[in-house]
């Protein structure tokens, strides 16, 4: 049995250890085309703002692929035959497979502006994109980054560390209010602000305009504004990445359709982490999920189940975290931005110290907890996702505030400070 994943990120490489685990004779090959070895991506920006090397973000040894006996071949797939099990690279070579695993990952967003595919312009995603950032940089002075998210804040802070002037653009009125509560996004703002980026709010953008020599050199707001740019990062989001399956014949919408067992509509195929679209889950039908800790569980879900050990995708109480420069965020559960959305019996209660530096949200329904924001308090998910998933208290976890805390040297008072004025808003 010949085992063929594409793509060798979190998903991919997780499924290849799942799959190794139970099948010690099965050959399996990794394909990518963007690099030799499994690296963490979240640790690129770190590699251009000179903290680390990039042989510091592989995670494994050279060694250690031949001592699993993971075939790694470098190439890009433009087809994927299903009839014939057998895929296509753009320099002509063949790959045939008996079982196949897509995970392909995502692709930054664009929107057709103009300008958009003018050298300078581009988004954060691959290590081709690090490269060409470094590229992009020589010379530089001036940056736009176009949207709201982390990885706009990344960039951003990217940037700025090589001593640009850079010009944040987001389409909300708060920064990332779409995902996160008022409060939470001022505060975020806040930070972005002090750290010396120019943030602008409700504007978008318009066009992008070139210079003399042909790359990018200004940006153009839908109102108008022309702000000097020669490097502008597009991070308006990700799509699922399908063009090495496109005109594969598989079920597809927002990304490759699976079911809960991660299967694609052909039953030899298989997919994983961002580019898959999760379509039998009666609470979040068709939804894909871009984060590392997801594309690790769907990766030793999808593994086991290629193996013939059933096994169902369950993503369990949600979480995440990022830093927008100094500032720290947890969220763990569900906790909505908008009280417009709130449903009956649903309450939250925020503190937030003095100095705007600190904030804890909690959020109930009916009593239970469901969900938390925590900006500068580092907070344990292992602790939280104990309290959301048996539905306890605000009366019961206040006094217990420090099982919860993973930095007590710095932030115990201030948790001390939070049991005692957590209280209930209406925003």
């Amino acid at each position: 049995m010949h085992v063929v994943i594409i793509g060798n990120g979190i998903a991919g490489v997780t499924a290849a250890l799942a799959l190794r685990k139970r099948r010690r004779d099965w050959k399996i090959t990794l394909v990518s085309g963007e690099s030799d070895a499994f690296f963490s991506r979240t640790a690129l920006m770190y590699v251009y703002m000179g903290h680390m090397r990039l042989q510091d973000t592989l995670p494994y040894e050279p060694w250690f692929w031949q001592e699993r006996r993971l075939d790694r071949v470098r190439g890009w797939v433009v087809h994927v035959d299903t009839a014939a099990h057998r895929l296509t690279f753009d320099d002509g070579r063949t790959l045939a497979w008996d079982k196949l695993i897509v995970a392909t990952g995502s692709t930054p967003n664009r929107f057709g502006w103009p300008g958009e595919d003018l050298p300078g312009v581009q988004g954060l995603y691959s290590l081709q994109d690090l490269e060409a950032l470094e590229r992009h940089s020589v010379g530089a002075s001036r940056a736009a980054v176009v949207g709201g998210g982390l990885i706009g804040v990344e960039l951003a802070e990217m940037l700025h560390s090589r001593g640009m002037h850079v010009t944040l653009l987001a389409r909300e009125s708060a920064y990332w209010n779409n995902a996160l509560p008022t409060a939470e996004a001022e505060m975020v703002g806040g930070v972005i602000r002090a750290a010396g980026i120019d943030l602008r709010l409700s504007t978008e953008l318009g066009a992008i305009e070139a210079g003399d020599h042909g790359r990018a050199a200004a940006v153009r707001t839908g109102a108008g504004e022309r702000l000097p740019a020669q490097i502008v990062g597009l991070t308006a989001g990700v799509r699922p990445s399908l063009g090495a399956v496109a005109g594969a014949g598989l079920d597809a919408g927002r990304g490759l359709r699976v079911n809960a067992q991660l299967r694609t509509s052909h039953p030899d195929v298989y997919a994983c982490g961002d580019c898959a679209e999760i379509v039998d889950d009666p609470e979040r039908p068709g939804r894909v999920e871009q984060l590392w800790y997801t594309g690790r569980m769907q990766g030793e879900v999808c593994g086991a189940n290629v193996a013939g050990e059933a096994q169902t995708y369950v993503r369990g109480v949600w979480f995440n975290s990022a830093k927008f420069f100094d500032l720290e965020w947890h969220t763990y559960g569900q906790v909505r931005a908008a009280a417009s959305t709130r449903p009956p019996g649903e309450r939250t209660h925020l503190w937030q110290d003095a100095a705007r530096r600190r904030l804890l949200r909690v959020d109930t329904v009916d009593g239970a907890v469901v969900g938390m924001n925590a900006l500068g308090l580092r907070q344990r998910q292992d602790v939280w996702t104990r309290w959301i998933t048996e539905g306890r208290s605000m009366a019961d976890i206040l006094p217990r505030l420090g099982e919860a805390n993973f930095d007590p040297e710095f932030s115990g008072k201030a948790l001390g400070q939070a049991a005692g004025a957590l209280r209930e808003v209406q925003a």
